[in-house]
């Protein structure tokens, strides 16, 4: 089986390639593709663009540029990036800890992201096996996006934190995962099978315990062009819950698979 390698991309050709890749990865008629002055100026200041090559084929690729939180540096990291066939083999979580690595040898602690709260399996990858949190949710940040996957839905997502040197982190990546909650957690809401799909039922923002649980369901990808009014009831209700309790304190600190019943789960602590 062929080897997979690693390494910086620095130079312009390195850069056409992975617009092209965006392209591929994306679809042709996406049109926020990073375009190569981008790649060339951000790479210069601080910014970290890994690729993943098979047989000299570029395969997979991972870019953040340098950022500021709350007056100290970062990493904020655009894309993350992997051809159809290579996203079963674990080359996406290769990359983010190349990714951690370099931002490790910059002496810095934080990366963030955004992505979508509505991707289970994005979800789990992101708080299951790197330990991420989120505090911020962002309404429709990109404006339209010119995705065929997100076309017609609000481009909200949660800003991932990820602290790399914490002891939260370092268990999630020598293996330890999270464990379902034992202590009592009430519930946000509730979702029921409607035919193939699941729609949310029973919405409360005003809960005060301690730890909530927010449910969504999986095939949101599916569900956004097989049923795009149902796709946009689950933005509005799960908007108007996370906008909810992260402005009263509380964060996301874990997320369940639930895969008999087709759903996942957020767990909510209220910071004291």
């Amino acid at each position: 089986m062929p080897s997979t390698t690693y390494r910086d991309l620095t130079t312009l050709e390195e850069f056409v390639a992975v617009v092209q890749l965006e392209r591929e990865i994306w679809g042709p008629g996406y049109d926020d593709v990073v375009p190569v002055p981008i790649f060339a100026v951000t790479i210069k200041r601080g910014g970290i663009l890994i690729g993943a090559f098979r047989d000299d084929r570029l395969t997979g690729f991972v870019y953040s540029l340098a950022g500021i939180k709350d007056g100290a540096p970062t990493q904020w990291s655009h894309m993350l990036g992997v051809v159809d066939e290579r996203r079963n083999d674990g080359l996406g979580y290769r990359l983010k800890l190349l990714q951690r690595d370099r931002t490790l040898g910059m002496g810095l602690d934080l990366v963030e992201w955004t992505f979508d709260p509505m991707q289970t399996v994005n979800a789990h990858f992101n708080f299951a096996k790197l330990g991420i949190i989120v505090e911020d949710y962002e309404t429709n940040i990109y404006g339209e996006s010119t995705s065929a996957l997100h076309r017609g839905n609000p481009t909200d997502r949660f800003v991932a934190q990820w602290w790399t040197r914490t002891p939260r982190v370092e268990q999630r990546l020598a293996g330890s995962m999270p464990m379902a909650p034992v202590a009592i957690v009430e519930r946000a809401n509730r979702s029921r099978a409607v035919g193939e799909w699941r729609e949310p039922v029973e919405l409360d923002d005003s809960l005060e315990a301690r730890r909530i649980s927010v449910e969504i369901p999986m095939g949101f990808t599916e569900m956004l062009s097989r049923a795009p009014a149902l796709a946009l009831e689950w933005r509005a209700a799960t908007r108007q819950l996370f906008t909810a309790y992260l402005s009263r304190r509380y964060r996301v600190v874990e997320f369940f698979l639930e895969r008999a019943s087709r759903t996942g789960t957020y767990l909510l602590v209220r910071q004291d």
